[in-house]
């Protein structure tokens, strides 16, 4: 039985050893810069204000040519213009703010004034209509193909993609970026098989790469143990039966940093959500949140109103965001640094900083019926309620504080975030996906609030660990490759 075992750890360590080690190296890149992506702060410093004067159509004679149900309705600019966008599963659609026209399609004229309103007074020069290429795998950006990729010649080499369906910027890329996910994302997510022959395969196959690379690491374990006399040394003096050499330092960094490697490539296994295993079982309904569709809301007050008033209360606006809580509409304006207020577009209301707490916990709790919920107002980070820094895999999701947490009684432990300045559901936690960020993001980014208050103690932590990891495998390709060549002779 122990020749089977080892014979397994070997020939799956000779497999999977050097995948694992660009893992090691391509993590610690990671930790310093991400995959590209844009990031909502971003997104609002580079908006010009909007203008009062003559602005635009009321929303309502626009959402009439939607065609579907919107869960998404801002006002921002688009190659210095205002424009409706409304956007739900899967699909975008932008409209002429002051026309009300819809955009049919995105010239190349129109990419470069929108590649110049993100980057005024750079040189931006047009390179190609893209449907998906290095920097732009991520699902979130399907709605948006084929992108229009501009290039700016600023001091960074900005690489922007502008969406061929809206014409707005949806992500950009610096040199830095590009330079350093060759060695980073690009390994660690095994993207060569992305935009290809294997791109249908891809979750597949990482799924399972990763399921023999934890059988090797389990293996690897019971047999180091197996090999290490605790009571009675080898003849060499040593409880290692390897003098010296590529094998010892194998079999030492692997009882060393073994059980760091297992839990690091498991938890990868479950960042894949592998055969719905972490998938979300709550009843929690959006729908049942908002209480109508955003076209059934009544606006009483008009959009330049509106408008007015927020500017009057001291907001310079950069964009809009109509919200519905409870079958009320409700208008959140942003200016550039992210500061925002929220006014009723239902009677004649004044702008506030925040909607009332009470018709929030309300929408929450008929969005679950039958349900006992507790209301939690969070001032700051936790576990389960975490802003990240630009550069991690979440560095683009906004978490704003304070926020609400509300906990519901229900079978499947359903707890819901929502940011009280916009009355928007932020994120939907059950039990299942609770124990995710146990399993994937504790296990694989040690996220913790405690940790993440100490950044350099975190990172020194993760590069020592991981450089443990990176020479267990390193000696594995070493032992690896002169075994296939003992072989082949």
């Amino acid at each position: 039985m122990k020749r089977y075992l080892y014979l397994w750890h070997r020939w799956l360590g000779i497999a999977l050893c050097l995948l694992m080690l660009l893992w090691f190296v391509s993590g610690m890149v990671m930790l310093y810069v991400g995959y590209p992506k844009l990031t909502q702060a971003e997104h609002w410093s580079r908006l010009p204000a909007l203008s009062l004067d003559g602005c635009c159509v009321e929303p309502q004679k626009v959402l009439g040519q939607v065609g579907a149900q919107p869960g998404v309705l801002r006002l921002t600019s688009i190659a210095g213009a205002p424009h409706y966008l409304f956007a739900g599963p899967g699909w975008v659609r932008a409209f002429d703010g002051r026309t009300g026209l819809p955009v049919e399609s995105v010239s190349v004229d129109q990419a470069i004034a929108s590649a110049r309103q993100f980057a005024p007074g750079e040189p931006v020069r047009y390179e190609r209509l893209v449907n998906e290429d290095t920097w732009s795998h991520s699902r979130g950006l399907d709605a948006d193909r084929p992108l229009h990729r501009v290039r700016v010649d600023d001091e960074q080499q900005r690489l922007l993609y502008v969406s061929g369906v809206t014409g707005a910027v949806v992500r950009d890329v610096t040199r830095t970026e590009r330079i350093w996910n060759w060695l980073g994302a690009w390994l660690h997510w095994i993207y060569p098989l992305r935009g290809n022959a294997f791109d249908r395969a891809w979750h597949d196959i990482v799924v399972y790469l990763s399921v023999t690379a934890t059988l090797a690491a389990v293996l690897g374990l019971v047999v180091g143990l197996l090999r290490w006399r605790l009571r009675r040394p080898y003849r060499n003096g040593s409880r290692s039966p390897y003098p010296a050499g590529w094998m010892r330092w194998h079999h030492w960094t692997g009882l060393s940093f073994g059980l760091v490697l297992l839990f690091w490539i498991f938890s990868g296994l479950m960042s894949m959500s592998p055969w719905g295993v972490l998938a979300s079982t709550s009843r929690f309904s959006p729908a049942a949140y908002q209480g109508s569709a955003l076209y059934e809301t009544d606006h009483e007050l008009g959009l330049a109103q509106a408008m007015t008033r927020l500017t009057d209360a001291g907001l310079q606006l950069h964009e809009l965001e109509w919200v519905v809580v409870q079958g009320q509409a409700w208008l959140v304006g942003y200016q550039g640094d992210g500061t925002s207020m929220v006014i009723s577009l239902q009677g004649d209301g004044s702008p506030m900083a925040q909607i009332d707490q009470a018709l929030l916990q309300q929408a929450a709790k008929g969005a679950l019926p039958g349900a006992a919920g507790t209301v939690e107002r969070l001032h700051g980070y936790d576990f389960y309620y975490l802003g990240r820094e630009q550069q991690s895999m979440y560095g683009a999701r906004h978490r704003p504080l304070p926020a609400l947490r509300i906990r519901f009684e229900d079978e499947a432990g359903t707890w819901v975030h929502i940011d009280p300045a916009s009355g928007k559901v932020l994120d939907v936690l059950d039990n299942r996906r609770r124990l995710y960020r146990w399993m994937f993001n504790l296990l694989h980014s040690w996220d913790i609030p405690w940790l993440l208050d100490r950044p350099r103690l975190r990172e020194g932590l993760l590069i020592v660990l991981s450089l443990g990891g990176a020479l267990v495998s390193a000696s594995g390709v070493v032992i690896g490759w002169r075994r296939l060549r003992r072989a082949a002779r």
